[in-house]
């Protein structure tokens, strides 16, 4: 089948993770013999903001770690969706399109496309900016690609698409997995950007002063840190790496005893059950992880064998002390977390996954004029 993507980027991920799972999912859809045409738009922020910090050099080393992706850069007032869009069995829609693009590709498949139509939803917006999404013209496409059941859930309530499936994120194992051998440089390594009020709290309590406290040698990564987190992040004595590749974060979390994830409030408090990529990419890669508290609703993994979870500050210190002092429980968390993910939660999953949709779909008209009472 042929496969067509319009997404903010697939070639930067500065502060952009959703270009991880899509990496993973365009690898496996080629792998399987699919063809595969990716769109995302001209002057895209995350790789405009990453080639203002690092030059084209991020741009090539990306080419040269996924030989095999290639996206079109294109100008919104120029793009011919005709041909783009030729020959389409199935086209994906990533939520972070502009509303008007998102709007024209509903009406091209109105006016004759005989392709499959989605809309991927990867992001908490559907509550925190509820006006925005609600905004979206969705009425010709064919549903909703919702990475948790409470998105999918909130698309069918409020009426905002025809159908919603819930299509989680997922590990890319073609480059998250476990790296032997390489030489440990720390205890604790966290990836991920700042958030500001989403988890600036969160974040003392359960990464900086426990690694204070435990004077553990850590390090962190990220984007868009403020000064008064890079003043806080010195005074836990914690070495800040800045932006990181996220194709090397598995060679970061084999130099790392363990790792932590903090997830923002909007996932905590509005939209239990979805964690972030982070926990399905670290438990691929083999590296143990502790976990601020989120509720998994829907039962991706195991808490307390895939990861262990700390309700508080004090139990993430004692977690964090027992994992690097207990080289049976640090072994055990390594192998069933890694266990589950290539059981459960790899991009090859979430291909079947896609692929059943399609399947589902199959004797249905392509094209639908307006969304039925």
């Amino acid at each position: 089948m042929r496969f067509v993507m319009f997404c903010h980027s697939l070639v930067s991920d500065w502060n952009h993770g959703n270009a991880h799972f899509l990496r993973g999912v365009c690898s496996e859809l080629l792998a399987r013999g699919h063809e595969l045409a990716v769109y995302e738009p001209h002057g895209a922020w995350s790789r405009t903001n990453l080639q203002a910090e690092h030059g084209q050099a991020p741009i090539e080393e990306f080419a040269r770690v996924y030989p095999e992706l290639h996206s079109t850069t294109y100008d919104p007032a120029t793009l011919d969706l005709d041909e783009a869009l030729q020959d389409a069995d199935v086209v994906l829609v990533h939520e972070w399109n502009d509303h008007a693009l998102v709007r024209r590709i509903g009406l091209h498949r109105r006016d004759g496309g005989r392709y499959r139509l989605f809309f991927h939803d990867t992001h908490h917006r559907s509550v925190t900016e509820e006006k925005s999404m609600a905004g979206y013209d969705l009425s010709h496409y064919d549903g909703v690609l919702a990475f948790g059941n409470v998105i999918r859930d909130l698309y069918r309530k409020k009426g905002w698409a025809r159908r919603a499936w819930t299509w989680h994120e997922a590990a890319d194992i073609r480059h998250f997995h476990p790296i032997p051998d390489e030489v440990e440089e720390g205890d604790l390594v966290w990836i991920g950007n700042w958030g500001d009020d989403e988890r600036e709290a969160e974040l003392d309590e359960f990464l900086l002063q426990p690694v204070h406290d435990l004077r553990l040698k850590a390090r962190m990564h990220g984007v868009r840190y403020p000064d008064r987190a890079l003043d806080r992040l010195r005074a836990a004595r914690i070495h800040f790496g800045g932006w990181l590749p996220n194709y090397r974060a598995p060679r970061v979390f084999a130099r790392h005893r363990v790792t932590v994830h903090v997830p923002r409030r909007p996932y905590v408090q509005a939209l239990p059950g979805i964690p972030t990529i982070r926990v399905f990419e670290a438990l691929a890669c083999g590296i143990p992880l502790v976990s601020a508290p989120w509720n998994d609703a829907e039962g991706l993994f195991t808490p307390g064998r895939d990861f262990l979870v700390a309700n508080d500050g004090g139990a993430m210190r004692r977690h964090l002390r027992d994992v690097l002092h207990d080289p049976d429980l640090a072994r055990a968390l390594r192998e069933q977390g890694l266990e589950t993910v290539l059981a459960r939660h790899t991009c090859a999953h979430r291909v079947d996954e896609l692929l059943a949709i399609h399947a589902e779909l199959e004797g249905e008209p392509t094209h639908l004029r307006s969304i039925p009472a």
